[in-house]
């Protein structure tokens, strides 16, 4: 392997602990923000990202609790996915990356930004539905904003756990026959 695909390959690695540490950090806030909104919602307008629903909690205590699971619900499956993922980069053996192990981990993966996917879009058609009946929920609409990328990204993901299961099949084949 030459030394560019192992600097390459470091990269990757930073930048997917980055990334996860990140979505660690974003998905704790929000569950902060959640328990303070329960306690003292006061304080919820000063503390991470600002996700004051006061609001919609003194207007409907369910839709409120319903609203919030799909965020917290989301924030926990990203940064989960990228466990996955770190856990996938750390392990993998670049020699010889047709093995069960990465073909396990990209289908799984695959599952999880489809999971991510599918959430993302029934809450946003479910607060599309919400202010029909007027409920503000305009603050939540950051956070499944890309649900249609992540549908189309689990395909595309699918379709690589596919490729790398053949390729597996064929280095196993191989094998056998040298």
């Amino acid at each position: 392997m030459s030394n560019t695909t192992n600097l390459i390959f470091t990269g990757l690695k930073i930048v997917s602990w980055i990334i996860f540490i990140g979505l660690c950090i974003d998905a704790g806030g929000l569950i902060i923000n959640f328990i303070f909104g329960l306690i003292n919602p006061e304080l919820v307008g000063s503390l991470y990202q600002k996700l004051d629903l006061r609001a919609l909690q003194e207007q409907n205590l369910w839709v409120f609790f319903g609203m919030y699971a799909f965020v917290l619900f989301v924030a926990i499956l990203k940064a989960h996915l990228f466990y996955i993922v770190v856990r996938l980069i750390q392990k993998v053996d670049l020699t010889r990356p047709f093995n069960s192990y990465v073909s396990k981990q990209i289908t799984r993966i695959s599952y999880y930004v489809l999971s991510i996917g599918l959430i993302s879009h029934i809450a946003r058609q479910t607060s599309r539905n919400l202010e029909w009946y007027g409920y503000e929920l305009d603050k939540l609409g950051q956070f499944w904003v890309d649900s249609q990328a992540y549908i189309l990204m689990a395909s595309i993901l699918y379709l690589i756990a596919f490729i790398f299961k053949k390729g597996m099949e064929l280095q196993m084949e191989n094998d056998l026959t040298v």
